[in-house]
């Protein structure tokens, strides 16, 4: 979300009555390389130039806590923090700013990375997608946006047949 968009959104909310309608934030939402196979997927890769107007530098995590400290500032209701696993440090300093619900979006390129490991046979993808989702609670989120959610949800439910 570009600066002052949560403050809209909670305004216009709460003067029609919707002030019980929680908002996520996309508090800290990094320009990032990672976004690629979903961009290609949805073919909704910019046509010229970039989103680095309301995207973050990936090497400035002080803006990210200004744009987390905005957020809150607004009105959201849970931060987020995307992508997720090259940034869990900026998850664990919101965490250790803010008592608000924290989300992570584990993006398309983190889980296609996983995906085109585990069909190597490099590695064992349950084992890897249940330590990466542990990553990020113990980072500080509370919750969490993945594409890997059907297939640990399966084997969560193959273990209890166990």
């Amino acid at each position: 979300m570009m600066d002052g968009v949560v403050g809209a959104i909670r305004k216009t909310l709460d003067a029609e009555g919707y002030k019980d309608v929680p908002i996520m934030g996309y508090s800290a939402k990094f320009a990032s390389a990672f976004y690629g196979p979903f961009r290609d997927a949805a073919d909704s890769a910019p046509k010229s130039g970039d989103r680095k107007s309301y995207q973050m530098d990936c090497r400035n995590g002080r803006e990210a806590m200004r744009e987390i400290a905005a957020d809150e500032a607004e009105g959201a209701d849970i931060l987020m923090v995307k992508p997720a696993l090259c940034y869990l440090d900026i998850v664990r300093q919101v965490r250790e700013r803010s008592d608000l619900p924290i989300a992570v979006y584990n993006v398309s390129g983190e889980y296609s990375m996983v995906k085109a490991a585990a069909a190597a046979g490099m590695i064992d993808e349950r084992r890897i997608v249940k330590e990466i989702l542990l990553s990020f609670f113990r980072a500080g989120a509370d919750i969490v946006i993945t594409y890997h959610a059907l297939d640990y949800v399966r084997w969560e439910k193959e273990e209890e047949r166990k």
